[in-house]
């Protein structure tokens, strides 16, 4: 796949490090921009507060499907339920919710676990199998918990995520299974 990340920081530029290993032609791009066209796949990495401004710089990406890795401490903003319900009003295709509960600076461990970490996340139906392969491609395992209209939920699980991590935990990885999958 041709992918776009708008974001160059932990989240941006470690996928597309990830996507790169995994033979993926991915571009990262800075506080510039830069020209998406011929993408399949645009993924928005910068934080929350910055997404309309971040993606008023780049071109060619119009109707694309798109990856929202945004989060926002004090959640979305004024009339959007969701940061991916933002990000999809300004690019116009069908959108995905992932990559905002998994830490991007132990990114580099992924390989080493003993099994998959889990990735959990919530697609438009065009949006959901590019999501899931990057999301293997990343080297985690996809939990596809439904719709767009359930990436609320995931945003506001970033303030528990954030407690563990800034806890005894530290950055972590998890893993929901089924009974009998551990």
């Amino acid at each position: 796949m041709k992918i776009v990340v708008v974001g160059r920081g932990n989240v941006g530029g470690g996928l597309a490090r990830l996507w790169t290993r995994a033979g993926h032609e991915a571009t990262a791009l800075g506080r510039d921009g830069g020209d998406g066209s011929g993408a399949d796949v645009l993924v928005v990495a910068v934080p929350g507060s910055s997404i309309a401004d971040a993606l008023s710089k780049v071109t060619g990406v119009e109707g694309i499907v798109t990856i929202d890795a945004t989060n926002s401490p004090s959640g979305p903003h004024a009339g959007f339920d969701s940061l991916a319900l933002e990000v999809k009003s300004i690019v116009g295709g069908p959108t995905a919710k992932c990559f905002n509960t998994n830490f991007a600076v132990i990114y580099d461990q992924i390989a080493h676990q003993r099994v998959a970490p889990t990735s959990v996340f919530a697609a438009d139906p065009d949006a959901r199998a590019p999501a899931e392969q990057l999301i293997r491609d990343a080297g985690f395992d996809p939990l596809y918990v439904g719709g767009l209209d359930n990436a609320p939920t995931l945003e506001a699980h970033i303030a528990f995520t954030m407690m563990l991590g800034r806890g005894e935990l530290g950055p972590y990885f998890y893993r929901f299974a089924k009974p009998g999958d551990l």
